[in-house]
């Protein structure tokens, strides 16, 4: 007899019901269940058969049932306890590590392909560009990928735009509809490839620290920003001092950080 084949939104929502788990906006909990999308996303990332894949907010593994398919070696973490034993189930050739991911030492891998939970974005962004990889497919929601691709000058223009672009170079590869997703979000998602750069800067916990400290004064001129944060100015040039912060691109803020460190 045949047997139409289930869609993956119809799959995440029995197996949702059966486990009586009902998705909290809150936790970000929006599972993403475009069939399209999630193969484009495996896609996106060539992923090999020896690549260490991390995935993040792994959910029900409508993704992570994809990247097996493709590598040996999938790091699944999934904070909700109940969501991380669906994924066991579900995606046994997984490691699944039930845990907050902003808590923990990541694995070491190769490339970080995930739906993101947006109520973290800024803190696991800035985790995952401190660690050594190779490429990442995420999905932001829109605003954040607005900010970390923000040029000089705009008020979306910050430290996470400044990291972002100094440490990968940051590529948009499709915007997604909030449709694509179950429950169904109130923002539109975009998603990226990152590609890390080499050899920018060796400390990155330092550089990031003085970008936080450049842009909790953003408004005010270099020359006093520079001396709150105890850095001896007389050997930079009074054009640069009499900038703010806002207005230097990412190239000149890493010759600053390079010069004064």
């Amino acid at each position: 007899m045949f047997r139409m084949r289930r869609s993956e939104r119809t799959r995440v929502m029995i197996l949702l019901e059966d486990h009586n788990i009902r998705p909290s906006p809150r936790k970000s909990q929006h599972f993403l269940v475009d069939e399209g999308i999630l193969d484009r996303i495996v896609e996106y990332g060539d992923v090999g058969l020896n690549d260490r894949v991390l995935e993040i907010g792994a959910g029900v593994g409508s993704l992570t049932s994809r990247l097996l398919k493709r590598s040996e070696h999938v790091y699944a973490i999934e904070v909700d306890s109940r969501l991380s034993e669906i994924l066991k189930e579900r995606c046994a050739q997984a490691n699944v590590i039930n845990a907050d991911a902003l808590k923990i030492d990541l694995p070491e891998f190769d490339k970080v392909i995930s739906n993101l939970p947006y109520s973290i974005s800024s803190r696991i962004t800035l985790k995952i560009l401190k660690s050594g990889f190779k490429m990442g497919i995420l999905m932001y929601q829109a605003e954040f990928v607005r900010r970390i691709t923000a040029p000089p000058g705009t008020k979306e223009y910050g430290r996470l735009s400044v990291f972002t672009q100094a440490l990968a170079d940051v590529e948009i590869l499709e915007s997604v509809s909030r449709d694509a997703f179950y429950p169904r979000p109130d923002v539109h998602s975009v998603l990226i490839r990152l590609r890390p750069k080499e050899d920018v800067v060796e400390n990155k916990d330092l550089f990031l620290e003085f970008i936080t400290g450049l842009f909790s004064n953003r408004r005010k001129r270099l020359s006093k920003v520079l001396g709150s944060m105890g850095y001896d100015v007389k050997d930079l040039d009074d054009e640069i001092l009499d900038l703010r912060p806002d207005e230097l691109d990412v190239s000149r803020i890493i010759e600053l950080y390079r010069s004064l460190i």
